[in-house]
């Protein structure tokens, strides 16, 4: 409770008033309703969630103290707090030199404010009695988010709470003798200090978890941000000093989410195996976009030693695309290759329910991607096969393609089709009446087998 300023500068104003448990309560703070958070159950009553408690409330020590003298361990608490206030920032700050000093309008520790109040709301409490006590969860939600925001762990914000809670502690003791309340009630006192102390960790470790959620989102967010610049066609230069200002620099974008710039990338396309899927633990340097309709993500270093074997074992269960390795200032180009791919897979062209690497398939994605030029190309290349039927027509396309790519005799290109050499002898003299001396030129054989490699990625023509 004592260290709420110091870690996020502001306390609320109605701190005060809410900061506060009976003691005797008894409660398990881990069950305290959603509904109803902050809420403690007062000694002597029993519980709503409980029937059998409600017909025979537990006896209270505290409530059986004389309401005249618990009046005045109140009045005397309350005439402490200022100086235990600051007792406790003392030896806090002794304990904690490191901690931040964060001043009011008034140039007041926050901390000391946050301190004093937590003190008057709890002494306060005691002398009321209500019969339901309250204290509002986003006071300390606050101190364990400004934790968070800190990037330090909750560690040094529970031992405060100790710290403050002993500190105290001792001295309602001594107050407590001073007005001769009775051990017992005095015990039960000590006991809601403690719960007390469980509900503000509780309620720190939520807004620290919220914070700590804030961080991941922004973090993902400047990480879309410099993923967008890295794969955009015409971005600023990479020195923080380009003409477009160091805060357009891709160098500072990248320190910010502390991401190394490499020397060479690969950008992935992603097919998402279902609308709800996790994303895939690609690890530490890969910067991954879950955000978009097809999840990207640049490799960095994609041929050092391992890495290919990573990813793979990573995206197990996901298909998509990875582009080829490419100067960091070229990842667009990586990016264009692995949607060119993805296209691909999406129209059963390539093999899906894998991410496969655009290096392995380069013939379909050269032969395949400007479908318009090799269609063309077709057209005028196989334009003798239109006088030949369907069936004929496809004989003489395979035969022609074995032909082309063994460049041997009539035997090997029957091994290649699994057909007699007489077959392929009778095929070869078609061709040549169909085409001419147009066999015999290098250009149009490499036309020919380009139109007819693509034919066959299609499954427009069977596979020797």
């Amino acid at each position: 409770m004592s260290d709420v300023a110091a870690i996020s500068g502001s306390v609320p104003a109605d701190a005060s008033a809410g900061m506060s448990e009976e003691p005797g309560s008894g409660r398990d703070p881990a069950q305290a309703p959603d509904a109803d958070a902050g809420s403690v159950q007062a000694p002597g009553t029993g519980s709503a969630q409980d029937p059998d408690r409600a017909a025979a409330p537990a006896r209270s020590a505290w409530r059986d103290v004389p309401p005249l003298q618990v009046r005045r361990f109140a009045a005397l608490a309350l005439e402490e707090v200022p100086a235990l206030a600051h007792d406790i920032l003392r030896e806090i700050r002794a304990e904690y030199p490191g901690l931040p000093v964060v001043l009011d309008d008034s140039g007041e520790p926050m901390a000391l404010i946050g301190i004093r109040r937590a003190l008057e709301g709890f002494v306060q409490q005691l002398a009321t009695r209500e019969g339901r006590p309250r204290y509002h969860p986003e006071v300390f939600q606050e101190f364990g988010r400004g934790e968070g925001l800190n990037g330090r762990s909750l560690d040094s914000l529970q031992a405060i709470y100790r710290l403050g809670v002993r500190l105290a502690w001792r001295r309602l003791a001594e107050i407590g003798q001073q007005t001769e309340i009775p051990p017992p009630a005095m015990y039960e006192l000590a006991e809601s200090g403690f719960e007390y102390l469980d509900g503000l960790v509780d309620q720190s470790v939520r807004g620290y978890a919220e914070a700590a959620a804030r961080q991941a989102g922004e973090r993902l967010r400047l990480q879309r941000k410099l993923m967008e610049l890295l794969l955009s066609e015409r971005r600023p230069d990479t020195s923080a000093a380009s003409a477009l200002g160091a805060e357009n620099g891709l160098d500072e974008r990248a320190a910010r989410v502390g991401w190394q710039l490499p020397e060479r990338v690969a950008v992935g396309v992603l097919l998402r195996p279902a609308r709800e899927a996790v994303a895939p633990a690609v690890g530490e340097g890969v910067l991954l976009d879950m955000e978009a309709e097809q999840p990207r993500m640049v490799v960095p270093e994609p041929e050092a030693a391992g890495r290919p074997e990573l990813l793979r074992r990573a995206m197990t269960g996901w298909s998509g695309a990875i582009g080829p390795p490419v100067p960091l200032a070229d990842a667009a180009k990586s990016l264009r290759w692995a949607e060119a791919a993805v296209g691909l897979m999406e129209r059963g062209l390539l093999p899906s329910g894998e991410v496969l690497y655009c290096t392995e398939h380069t013939e379909a994605l050269v032969l395949l991607q400007p479908e318009e030029l090799i269609e063309d190309l077709s057209r005028r290349c196989l334009a003798p096969l239109d006088h030949c039927g369907p069936a004929h027509g496809r004989r003489l396309a395979e035969t022609l393609l074995a032909w082309l790519e063994t460049r041997g005799g009539a035997p090997e290109v029957a091994a290649r089709l699994g057909v007699h050499p007489q077959t392929v002898r009778y095929r070869l003299r078609q061709i040549r009446e169909l085409w001419g001396d147009e066999v015999d030129d290098p250009d149009r054989r490499f036309e020919l087998e380009l139109v007819l490699r693509a034919r066959r990625l299609r499954g427009g023509l069977g596979r020797a």
